[in-house]
């Protein structure tokens, strides 16, 4: 199954999270080319196999029993990054900061406020990720990439439908293989002091040094959820090996290895929250596979 290929089969998926968390995948390919994506969605298709499709592994995570079926991994194989006048086009598995530091060096500006977004152009524009005022839906032109059964589609403009984290592939399934930015020139030197003030302030206020998925909830209408959460005294808050950030209350981090601890740690942060304020919180990060048996 899946010949000709790139294939782990039964790849535990801690190894490819930055919570470090997950059980086994049962098949996970590292595909090369969009073709390799079609052909591999077009075969699971016709042996009803579930797909999963992951990049960095950064807003995810995966529970304790891991993924059945197809994982299909966005990384190496898929990172070229190509800078044209004004406009670049980068492969969905290369990874954000290193776009913002080819705009940088090609005197492009606009996507400073990615260069310490640790994921994948595909994951960022999946999610239109965003931080410091910036968001993806203000840079991307156009996005290519695989229908479910295999095709090949290219989407552009309203069409792309991004909102508040959101985006029409995450309802229309398109497997983004290729992203089109399109920037304004700038001053390098500007852009460069930028980017390092950006990155020095990410450091300075959010837990980088211990595994998490970054924000762990959404924004919520007229709030914050990070201030919501601390206002709730729940900073250092911990079950098992998973804790509320003592630095950033937004963060949940993970010390341990059991996924469950972390999916039982958002949902004790959610109910409390509401309890005390009225608000729902939302997962901003993905919930993958199942638990274990």
């Amino acid at each position: 199954m899946f010949e000709g290929y790139q294939i782990l089969p039964g790849a535990q998926m801690r190894d490819y999270t930055t919570l470090k968390l997950g059980g086994p995948a049962d098949w996970l390919a590292l595909p090369a080319s969009r073709e390799e994506i079609a052909g591999l969605m077009r075969e699971a298709r016709s042996r009803e196999i579930p797909v999963t499709i992951l990049g960095h592994g950064s807003n995810v995570l995966v529970l304790d029993g891991g993924i059945r079926g197809l994982v299909i991994r966005m990384g190496r194989g898929m990172n070229r990054v190509e800078v044209r006048g004004r406009e670049i086009i980068a492969q969905t598995g290369a990874m954000m900061g290193t776009v913002a530091s080819a705009a940088a060096e090609h005197g492009l500006t606009g996507l400073e406020f990615a260069s310490g977004i640790p994921g994948t152009v595909g994951g960022g524009v999946l999610m239109n990720a965003g931080a410091y005022g910036g968001e993806m839906a203000q840079v991307v032109s156009s996005v290519a990439g695989v229908t479910p059964d295999g095709g090949f589609l290219t989407l552009e403009g309203d069409a792309l439908g991004f909102g508040y984290r959101r985006s029409a592939m995450q309802e229309n399934g398109l497997v983004i293989s290729e992203v089109r930015f399109r920037l304004e020139e700038g001053d390098p030197r500007v852009i460069r002091e930028t980017m390092a003030d950006l990155n020095r302030r990410r450091a300075e206020s959010q837990p980088l040094d211990v595994p998490s998925a970054g924000s762990t909830f959404k924004r919520p209408e007229g709030a914050y959820a990070a201030a919501l959460i601390d206002q709730c005294g729940l900073k250092g808050y911990a079950i098992g090996g998973a804790r509320v950030s003592p630095k950033h209350a937004g963060f949940l981090v993970n010390t341990g290895e059991r996924a469950r601890d972390f999916l039982d740690l958002m949902r004790a942060v959610q109910r409390i929250v509401e309890e005390r304020t009225g608000i729902r919180l939302e997962p901003e990060i993905r919930i993958l596979g199942e638990d274990e048996a």
